[in-house]
């Protein structure tokens, strides 16, 4: 299955992560937003993401190493959906600038509100916004309903 995700992250605390050529980024309590596409397959991809034993590839994998996934959103398409999806996320909430986004021109594919509840709402109605289905997925449980 291909398509587009967003790993909904709680970071229970402040704290300086180093992330990569991004170098150390001070993140705040609350919820963030992680945007991806995965046109290679949802399910291997969300699998590397909920791994602890991984080589640092992409930015969130450094964010990963200090903050659980809580939630996974996704939707089944064929087309890169990441950039759409940051864009409707992106006019409501700040981007943490660059991150997840060298390879395209967004400010930035990680999303920041002290309300994992609203960011949530707002990851929702940018899905639906595209016209997609989503599943959700909760914790790394979840992951065998992908077929």
């Amino acid at each position: 299955m291909k398509g587009g995700y967003v790993l909904l992250i709680n970071l229970p605390r402040a704290q300086n992560v180093p992330v990569g050529s991004l170098g150390s980024i001070r993140f705040a309590v609350g919820g963030y937003a992680y945007v991806g596409s995965a046109l290679g397959g949802l399910e291997a991809r969300i699998r590397r993401h909920l791994r602890t034993a991984k080589k640092k590839h992409w930015h969130i994998d450094y964010l990963l190493e200090r903050a659980p996934v809580t939630r996974i959103i996704m939707a089944e398409s064929g087309q890169r959906l990441e950039c759409r999806l940051a864009a409707r996320l992106g006019s409501r909430f700040e981007a943490v600038p660059g991150f997840g986004s060298s390879d395209c021109r967004c400010p930035g594919h990680l999303f920041f509100a002290p309300s994992p509840e609203e960011l949530e709402a707002a990851v929702r109605q940018a899905f639906g916004g595209l016209g997609l289905e989503v599943v959700d997925l909760v914790g790394t449980g979840d992951i065998a309903i992908i077929r």
